[in-house]
């Protein structure tokens, strides 16, 4: 009878993450933010279009005009400082405003490990082969 190959044992490696690119760091976080600042773009105009649809702001512009009363002469509009282009355009600038500082902060992170890792020696990482 021929016994089975016994099992490879699973190779490890202790690596040490002693330095980081920032070059690379600011491509990633850039691609990162990017895709991040379409995504809140969308979600906003998606979101202001379902309660549009919903009636909410007519609901609103309702509601603050019975509070007003009679007296107030023309009535509230919600819409005349929510419109969906306004908001997509301040949506936009956050998205554009975000881009820019988590690039930023994402270098400036990178640089700060690689000055702390000279010091400590970085972080240590083990790689196994399954």
């Amino acid at each position: 009878m021929v016994k089975p190959a016994p099992k490879a044992k699973a190779r490890r490696a202790r690596l040490l993450v002693s330095k980081i690119d920032p070059w690379s760091v600011l491509k990633m976080a850039f691609l990162l933010s990017v895709a991040l600042g379409i995504i809140t773009v969308v979600a906003t105009i998606v979101l202001w279009s379902v309660l549009d649809t919903m009636g909410l702001f007519d609901k609103v512009n309702e509601f603050i005009n019975e509070i007003q009363g009679q007296e107030a002469g023309t009535p509230f509009d919600l819409l005349s400082f929510a419109s969906l282009g306004q908001v997509a355009s301040f949506s936009t600038i956050v998205a554009v405003v975000n881009v820019v500082l988590l690039t930023t902060l994402s270098v400036l992170s990178a640089w700060l490990y690689n000055i702390s890792s000279t010091l400590v020696g970085g972080i240590g990482v083990t790689l196994t082969d399954d």
